[in-house]
C-alpha cells in the first residue's frame, strides 16, 4: 500500500470552550474511540493533521503514535466555517490490525486520454467513483484501478468486473435486507455495474441538451401553476 500514514499525538485534557486556546498554539484537537476502550480526547499539530486528512480521507488507515499506539480510520473532520481549509476538530476509529474493515475507496481510470476511442475523438465518461471494499486495514488500497485503454468503440464499456483487486480485498456486495421470496430471481451482481462507457460527443450533447430541457420545461410549467394560482380571484363567499 506504500508508505505508511502516521500521526504523533498527546493526551488532551482542555475540553470545552477552552480547546480554542490549542488552536491558538498550532494545536488541533481530536478524539480516538472504538471497540473495548474508553473514547480517548487526544491532540496533535495542526499542520500534520492537515497532511494526514490530505492524504489518508476516510479509505486509509493512520498509525497513531506518541500518547498510545493504535491504528485509526478518520471517520469525521469538523472544518472551521469561516476559515477556508482549518480543521476543528478530527475523529479517529481505532480499529485492529487482524480484523478486517469496510471503507469507500476511489475508483481510478486507468489509460485516460490514451484509449483508443479517445484518440479517434470519443467520450470516456466515469460512472462510478468510489466503491465500498473489505480489507484488513493496512490492506487498504489507496484506489481501485481499472484500464480503460482497450475501449474503442461508442457502447464500448468497463464494469467494476474489470478491476483488478488487490489481494486480500473484496468489493462488498449491499443488500436489501429483504429476503426474496422467489429464490430463482437473481439480483444483478454488483460485479456486473458499469464503471465507465464510450460516447459519441454528438450524442452525449443531445442527452445533456434533453436533460437541460426537460429541466426547462417542469420550471415553466410550476412557473405557469403558480401564475394562475395568484390570478384567481379571492371568494367572497356570495353566489351569483
Amino acid at each position: 500500500m506504500g508508505d505508511k500514514i502516521s500521526l504523533k499525538i498527546e493526551a488532551r485534557d482542555i475540553h470545552g470552550k477552552k480547546v480554542a486556546q490549542l488552536r491558538a498554539q498550532g494545536l488541533t484537537p481530536a478524539v480516538v474511540y472504538g471497540p473495548g476502550m474508553e473514547p480517548q480526547s487526544v491532540q496533535a499539530d495542526a499542520g500534520e493533521v492537515r497532511k494526514v486528512v490530505a492524504s489518508a480521507g476516510k479509505h486509509t488507515p493512520v498509525n497513531l503514535t506518541g500518547a498510545k499506539k493504535r491504528i485509526a480510520m478518520i471517520k469525521s473532520v469538523e472544518y472551521d466555517p469561516a476559515k477556508h481549509g482549518v480543521i476543528r476538530h478530527v475523529a479517529f476509529h481505532a480499529v485492529r490490525a487482524d480484523e478486517p474493515v469496510h471503507a469507500e475507496v476511489p475508483v481510478r481510470l486507468v489509460g485516460e486520454g490514451e484509449s483508443a476511442a479517445e484518440r479517434a475523438g470519443l467520450v470516456v465518461l466515469q460512472t462510478i467513483e468510489k466503491l465500498e471494499v473489505k480489507a484488513l486495514p493496512m490492506d487498504l488500497p489507496e484506489a481501485l484501478e481499472v484500464s480503460i485503454l482497450e475501449l474503442a468503440e461508442a457502447g464500448d464499456r468497463v464494469t467494476v468486473g474489470n478491476i483488478v483487486l488487490p489481494q486480500g480485498v473484496e468489493i462488498v456486495e449491499h443488500s436489501d435486507g429483504h429476503a426474496d421470496e422467489d429464490e430463482e430471481t437473481e439480483k444483478p451482481s454488483i460485479m456486473d455495474l458499469v464503471v465507465a462507457s464510450v460516447y459519441e460527443p454528438s450524442a452525449l450533447q443531445a442527452a445533456n441538451e434533453a436533460a437541460a430541457g426537460a429541466a426547462q420545461d417542469e420550471s415553466e410549467v410550476a412557473a405557469e401553476g403558480e401564475q394562475e394560482s395568484a390570478e384567481v380571484p379571492a371568494s367572497d363567499g356570495k353566489t351569483e
